[in-house]
């Protein structure tokens, strides 16, 4: 493929979703709402937190049934861990939907976690404005972690490679630069390091940085609300 480091970035990505919450956890929160989060499998957030704090709760939200179907069973007889089937496009029906399993209480913070899938979100869909509502529904103290694929002619020629060799049509994509993606945190405080490329977000000992930093293909930050 044209793309020979895309497992590098799937783990690059997976690594930064633990090193996300261990610092979120680190800091009093005890909520995690994570936006279209696919099947909760192994290093997922509800395992990661759980492991430092048990009383930790993860809404998780999918808007595949198939998905949320199979994740119920991942889940099952974790009385903490959730996942709801709802479009994240639309907060309020993310959080009618969080609040039938009596597991977020928007009185304290809550970690709204976007990562690795507003670029399968359109600028039509006005993703600004819809993460803007969920930081507008939770309480000061809240968080929201954003870490999003940029334009990089690497990645892009493999997944063209991708489709052309297994005849299997891509969804289509939208790369925003760190420009854009500093609009998801407007009204927020950055935390330190600000938008950065993922694996220079709170590095931890031992991950495996063996692309060049400088060219790795997705940036991150986590906003903070006072």
């Amino acid at each position: 493929m044209g793309a020979p480091h895309l497992a590098h970035v799937v783990r690059v990505y997976r690594a930064l979703l633990g090193r996300v919450v261990r610092y979120l956890v680190g800091v009093g929160v005890r909520q995690f709402l994570d936006l279209g989060s696919g099947l909760p499998t192994a290093g997922n957030v509800h395992e990661v937190a759980q492991d430092l704090n048990p009383g930790c709760r993860v809404v998780y939200v999918d808007i595949d049934p198939g998905v949320v179907a199979e994740s119920h069973k991942l889940l099952t007889g974790n009385h903490d861990a959730a996942i709801v089937h709802a479009d994240l496009r639309q907060p309020e029906q993310v959080f009618d939907a969080a609040g039938r399993c009596g597991l977020l209480d928007l009185g304290a913070p809550v970690a709204v976690l976007a990562i690795d899938v507003l670029h399968h979100i359109p600028d039509v869909d006005k993703p600004v404005g819809f993460i803007a509502a969920y930081m507008d529904a939770v309480c000061p103290g809240s968080y929201v972690s954003v870490a999003h694929t940029g334009d990089d002619k690497a990645l892009v020629t493999g997944l063209a490679t991708f489709r052309d060799h297994y005849h299997i049509p891509v969804p289509p994509l939208t790369f925003r630069n760190p420009t854009q993606i500093a609009e998801f945190f407007g009204g927020l405080e950055l935390v330190e390091p600000g938008i950065i490329s993922i694996p220079l977000w709170h590095p931890g000992s031992g991950e495996d940085l063996s692309v060049d930093l400088k060219d790795f293909p997705a940036c991150c930050g986590l906003g903070h609300k006072p």
